[in-house]
């Protein structure tokens, strides 16, 4: 088979979270674009019709669920609903993620807690839900977008930090408990990316001359950089990659 085939998506069922814009939007078009049949998942249910409509006009399979992936019934109601549907899901996507940016002596407990519950505990409960159905099946792909501040830190992101590396440590240890069952478990953690997220924060010239001062590569990254290592770690030419951590940084963390 050559390289083309192993990046063919054909009749794969991916579900990407946190999908109505930003990466999640952009891996949604790349395994759309790759022939898989794609499941987007976020609250805005606005956002998400419009994305399934522009992959559909594209000649792609999408569908999408809206609701607030903090609420455990939501995460299994919504596997179940696409189990149902589809009697299979072959690849989970968490990229759902929230970043306060206030100085640690300034986050209240709500801040914290709503950064842990979207970046981590959805990261949980979600991979919990799919991965039951991946054992039944008989394997899958656990794709977990964390960050390069999950590894280093920055000023003003302190719960960001600690939920990304916790994130990063989840993905080894799911790795090592579903290994029997063919599921492959693995993070992606990018470096900066301009989105919507952060667009604001790039706004400023002082801002961005110091995020590309610390990338050796002089440049951000692009959302194609990540969502292109995200299809190769649902390809099968990473089935004996797991529990690993990819960072698409430009160079970032070999510093």
């Amino acid at each position: 088979m050559n390289i083309n085939g192993y990046l063919d998506m054909t009749d794969k069922i991916v579900i990407i979270t946190g999908a109505s814009k930003g990466l999640g939007k952009g891996m949604a078009d790349m395994f759309a674009e790759a022939r898989a049949k794609v499941y987007l998942i976020s609250r805005s249910e606005e956002l998400l019709q419009a994305n399934v409509k522009s992959i559909k006009a594209r000649g792609g399979r999408a569908d999408y669920v809206a609701g607030d992936l903090n609420l455990n019934s939501f995460i299994h109601e919504s596997v179940l609903q696409i189990r149902r549907k589809e009697n299979r899901i072959d690849v989970l996507v968490n990229n759902a993620g929230i970043v306060v940016p206030k100085k640690a002596l300034e986050i209240t407990e709500e801040d914290w807690e709503n950064t842990i519950d979207t970046n981590l505990k959805s990261v949980f409960f979600s991979s919990q839900a799919v991965a039951t159905v991946m054992k039944d099946q008989g394997g899958g792909k656990i794709i977990n977008v964390a960050s390069v501040m999950g590894a280093v830190a920055d000023v003003s992101i302190s719960p960001y930090c600690a939920s990304k590396g916790g994130v990063i440590q989840l993905s080894k240890a799911f790795a090592l408990e579903w290994a029997r069952y063919n599921i492959q478990v693995n993070a992606v953690a990018p470096g900066y990316v301009k989105t919507e997220m952060n667009s604001e924060a790039f706004k400023s010239e002082f801002y961005q001359n110091y995020i590309l001062n610390k990338i050796p590569q002089k440049r951000l990254g692009s959302i194609d950089d990540i969502a292109g290592t995200a299809i190769f770690l649902a390809s099968p030419l990473a089935n004996y990659i797991t529990g690993q951590t990819i960072f698409v940084d430009g160079g970032w963390t070999a510093q």
